[in-house]
């Protein structure tokens, strides 16, 4: 059970990034890895509880022997003092038989402990492992999402697909940039027109002043 366990463990802690290379869908992968480990867990809690049932058992007949031994003890002295050796004897002999069988229970009821305290600390690491793997198996699934969604954007960037969203309002940029240089041209026919007027207003202004400068040098003659 316990070799399987590890095998479990391994798997999840060191096979699982090779599955990513894989096409296997590594969390779903892990997540299988822990139910089996879940189901070993649940298996071992269930013989720890039958050796403690067969520890608390034996316990119990240790502790029934030594009373009836006690009370053969007592009962083969009641028996002298009444003189009756045979009766004494035969307390005696099953006070003797009952040792022996003590002693079994007692080798019983020593390997049944050794036994529950042994699987009580490998229930304990197998715990231990699980919830270590559930964390980490959390932060593989943060981690896989985290990397599709990054992958997902890679791909957006490189193809250069756009959303509807932005291909309107690239539209409505360029709209703005056309008015824009629509009305730099108009500023510039303005400001020619402007210029041609000016220099009209120049060339009239000019003839005005021979005039009037040609009148003036005719007094003079």
């Amino acid at each position: 059970m316990f070799e399987f366990f590890k095998r479990m463990k391994t798997i999840v802690n060191s096979e699982l990034y090779a599955l990513i290379e894989k096409a296997e869908d590594p969390i779903k992968m892990a997540d299988q890895y822990l139910r089996e480990m879940k189901a070993e867990i649940d298996e071992a809690e269930r013989t720890t509880a039958k050796v403690m049932a067969e520890e608390k058992l034996a316990k119990r007949k240790v502790a029934e022997l030594k009373a009836l031994i006690e009370k053969r003890n007592t009962q083969a002295l009641e028996a002298l003092k009444e003189g009756k050796e045979e009766l004494a004897k035969q307390a005696i002999q099953h006070k003797l038989d009952l040792g022996a069988e003590l002693a079994s229970m007692q080798n019983l009821l020593n390997q049944a402990s050794q036994n529950v305290q042994m699987l009580q600390e490998k229930l304990r690491e197998m715990s231990a492992d699980y919830r270590e793997l559930l964390i980490k198996r959390d932060a593989l699934k943060t981690r896989a999402l985290t990397a599709k969604a990054q992958t997902a954007i890679n791909r957006s960037l490189q193809t250069d697909t756009r959303s509807p969203a932005k291909e309107g309002f690239l539209r409505m940029e360029e709209k703005v940039l056309e008015y824009e240089a629509l009305a730099e041209v108009s500023e510039e026919l303005k400001s020619n027109q402007l210029d041609i007027d000016r220099e009209f207003k120049k060339m009239e202004s000019d003839r005005l002043v021979e005039a009037e400068l040609k009148a003036l040098r005719d007094t003079l003659t």
